[in-house]
C-alpha cells in the first residue's frame, strides 16, 4: 500500500469485527514516531522550525524513510492536529449546558495549540476528515445542536469557533516569540503600545487616542474570553 492510500485509510473507521493486521515494517520507524518527533520539534523551536528534513534528523534517518509513512508535510501537518485533537475530551451534550461546554473544548483546544508554538497554523489548511480532527468537530456540533442552535447556524459556528482560536493561538505564538528576542519588549510592550496610540493626533484620531488604556487593556487570556463570549451570544440569538 502506498502512503497516499495509507493516508486515505487513515479516514476510515475499522470494520466491525475486525483489527488492522500485523504488517512486517520495511523501516524501524512508524507514524507515530513521526508525529511524536515533529511535536518535539515545535515544542522545543515552534511550528516554522518544522520540516520533514529535521524529522529525519530527530529520528536518525534520511527523509525517504518518512515518506514511506507520510505523504509529504501537508499529510504531516493532518497528523499534528489529528493528534492534538484527539486529546480534547469532548462532554456528552447538555442542553442547559451547551454554552460552558463548547467554551471548555475550546479552552482545551487553546491550551494545547499554546504548548506546540504556531502549530495552530497547520489548522487553516487541514481539512476535518482524519477520525480524531472529525470527532472533535462532531462533539462541537452535537453540542451546539443540543443547545437549540440551529443546523446551519451550528455548522457555521463550529467552522468559526476552530478558526478564532486557531488564530488567537497564532498571534499570541507569534507575539511570545518576538518577546523572547532580545530588546524585543518595547516593540509589543503594552505600555509602549499606550503611549503610542495616545500620542496620535486627537484631530484625526480622537477615539483611538482617548480609547488608548480600552485598547491596550486586559491580562492573560482576558481578550480570547471575552470574543469567545461575544460568538456564543450571537449563537444564542440565532
Amino acid at each position: 500500500m502506498d502512503p497516499k492510500e495509507r493516508r486515505a485509510a487513515r479516514h476510515q473507521p475499522p470494520k466491525p469485527g475486525t483489527s488492522p493486521k500485523p504488517r512486517r515494517r520495511t523501516v524501524p520507524i512508524t507514524v507515530e514516531q513521526v508525529v511524536d518527533a515533529a511535536l518535539g520539534i515545535i515544542a522545543a523551536e515552534g511550528y516554522e522550525a518544522l520540516s520533514m528534513r529535521r524529522v529525519a534528523d530527530a529520528l536518525n534517518t534520511g527523509p525517504a524513510s518518512l515518506y514511506a509513512h507520510v505523504v509529504n508535510k501537508t499529510d504531516l501537518d493532518e497528523l499534528l492536529i489529528a493528534r492534538l485533537s484527539a486529546k480534547i475530551v469532548v462532554p456528552k451534550p447538555e442542553a442547559a449546558k451547551w454554552r460552558a461546554q463548547i467554551r471548555e473544548v475550546c479552552v482545551q483546544l487553546r491550551d494545547l495549540y499554546l504548548a506546540y508554538p504556531g502549530i495552530s497554523g497547520a489548522a487553516f489548511a487541514v481539512a476535518p476528515t482524519d477520525l480524531d480532527t472529525a470527532r472533535l468537530t462532531e462533539g462541537m456540533l452535537a453540542i451546539l445542536r443540543n443547545g437549540g442552535v440551529p443546523a446551519q447556524a451550528a455548522a457555521w459556528g463550529v467552522d468559526s469557533l476552530l478558526l478564532y482560536v486557531a488564530a488567537y493561538c497564532l498571534e499570541t505564538s507569534i507575539v511570545r516569540r518576538r518577546v523572547a528576542e532580545k530588546d524585543a519588549v518595547w516593540v509589543v510592550g503594552r505600555d509602549e503600545m499606550r503611549r503610542r496610540l495616545a500620542s496620535l493626533p486627537a484631530e484625526e484620531f480622537p477615539y483611538t487616542a482617548s480609547h488608548a488604556a480600552q485598547l491596550t487593556a486586559g491580562e492573560g487570556h482576558d481578550r480570547f474570553d471575552f470574543t469567545l463570549e461575544v460568538m456564543l451570544d450571537g449563537l444564542a440569538r440565532r
